[in-house]
């Protein structure tokens, strides 16, 4: 299925801040997730490019974050839920750019990104959600989950995003 076919919203929470709703499960696995799966999806948004509201920055999809974002170390460390958490957030990546806050700078600190990350990279809070359904398959909840949106300062000056990491569900469910 593309990228472009996809059942996301954005809702606010009791709080008023925004989450985006993530309403299918793509990507799911008893044992581990098909990453291979995820990017093939993934690579229906290089090209693209998503305004962050609060900023108004421009972040582009490169060729670079379907293999980041599949294969990085800390995508092969997730287990669980948060495992099926990053997989089925790659569905909802231009509306977690948007509703993207807190940006935060961050000097290059490894020479292996001295070129595809000369400026720095950026840091910026999103949130978002996924169902939970019960056996027979009745929607129970949402999990909501926080993510950090890692954007590298290219050499080109334009920012991409390179990966979505800490990942962490969040205990309190402002969703009920």
């Amino acid at each position: 299925m593309k990228a472009n076919q996809r059942n996301i919203s954005i809702i606010n929470d009791i709080d008023g801040n925004k989450i985006v709703i993530i309403n299918d499960i793509r990507f799911k696995g008893k044992r581990a997730i098909e990453w291979n799966d995820v990017k093939e999806y993934l690579k229906d948004y290089v090209g693209d490019f998503y305004q962050i509201a609060e900023t108004q920055d421009v972040v582009y999809i490169g060729k670079d974050l379907p293999d980041e974002y599949t294969g990085s170390n800390y995508t092969a460390a997730l287990r669980g839920t948060n495992a099926k958490a990053k997989a089925n957030a790659a569905q909802g990546i231009p509306e977690m750019l948007s509703i993207a806050k807190g940006k935060h700078f961050r000097k290059n600190k490894t020479s292996k990104h001295a070129r595809d990350a000369k400026y720095g990279w950026f840091r910026y809070d999103s949130r978002f959600a996924l169902p939970v359904y019960s056996a027979d398959g009745e929607l129970e909840r949402y999990n909501v989950f926080h993510a950090s949106m890692l954007i590298r300062h290219a050499n080109d000056n334009k920012l991409y995003l390179y990966d979505v990491i800490d990942i962490k569900k969040e205990t309190g469910n402002p969703l009920g």
